[in-house]
């Protein structure tokens, strides 16, 4: 891993959200872009090397819905981004680490993605990152 990729914030109304950020952070949200097969629209925003992604369910059913609707909004995961996506899921796999996502998939800001279940991070969701 090569370094902090991104912090995933789950908000309920991602325009408020992203009004505040830009505030708080002082710089504007360089994009925000739905990802369907996920159920979410985000919001990114480049704080030095790494950046701030704000999301929203656009379904209550989907990950992001059930984690505000039980823990409320905050920090949902970390993500690290990696040389080969492919190559660093095989080498989790091989130390025992349970993947949600056995083989990389599209996800949000021109990344291919793969989440690690947090019952084998100590119960923080963390995602692996590869520039497309």
């Amino acid at each position: 891993m090569r370094k902090i990729e991104h912090l995933g914030l789950a908000v309920s109304d991602i325009e408020a959200s992203i009004s505040l950020f830009e505030k708080l952070l002082n710089t504007p949200c360089y994009k925000v872009e739905e990802v369907e097969s996920e159920h979410v629209k985000t919001a990114f925003f480049k704080v030095g090397e790494s950046k701030i992604e704000l999301l929203q369910a656009t379904d209550p059913s989907s990950a992001i819905g059930k984690f505000i609707a039980k823990r409320g909004q905050g920090i949902h995961h970390i993500a690290f981004d990696v040389e080969n996506i492919e190559k660093e899921i095989e080498r989790l796999k091989k130390l025992d680490f349970q993947l949600i996502h056995q083989t990389p998939k599209d996800g949000a800001d021109n990344k291919k993605i793969a989440f690690l279940h947090p019952k084998s991070t100590d119960g923080m969701l963390i995602e692996l990152c590869q520039e497309k």
